[in-house]
């Protein structure tokens, strides 16, 4: 698993793509319309290799300049992510199925579902939930690297 800090911008599934020799980080138009990214801005951007488990590599790098007619943004960092060892005892996610948790909804996600952030930069969706509620939730579904809550109070 890999660390996350608290200050995590945004959360998604993407391919590096090459355009004209260069590498391009595509952000879903989602990230842009909720303005947790703007066209032209420069982002730490970190790489985690799909497939998870101990072949997992995080690494950062930049992406190059898009358009923001193609909905890129510019990613130009130099911060890391540590990868934890299977014996870490923060290991895994910091939540199970029938947690409740008070958390803080700090943007949408691009269905429109409330996203928290929790211990380690961990994301919590919340259905039917908007920036700046702070509802108490119960953990419905587990998985790596984000759950799902349903609210059970305000």
């Amino acid at each position: 698993m890999v660390e996350i800090t608290d200050s995590l911008a945004c959360l998604f599934t993407g391919e590096v793509e090459e355009r004209d020799g260069d590498h391009v980080v595509a952000v879903p138009a989602s990230e842009i319309e909720h303005g947790t990214v703007e066209p032209g801005g420069t982002y730490r951007v970190a790489l985690i290799a799909r497939g998870g488990g101990d072949e997992a590599a995080a690494s950062t790098g930049s992406a190059a300049d898009a358009s923001s007619t193609d909905r890129g943004v510019t990613g130009n960092g130099t911060g890391s992510s540590a990868a934890r060892s299977p014996g870490d005892a923060a290991a895994g996610p910091p939540v199970s199925e029938g947690d409740v948790r008070e958390v803080t909804i700090e943007t949408l996600g691009d269905k429109g579902d409330g996203i928290a952030k929790i211990e380690r930069g961990y994301v919590v969706i919340v259905p039917d939930s908007e920036p700046g509620d702070e509802p108490t939730v119960e953990i419905t579904s587990v998985r790596e690297n984000v759950s799902f809550a349903e609210v059970v109070g305000e």
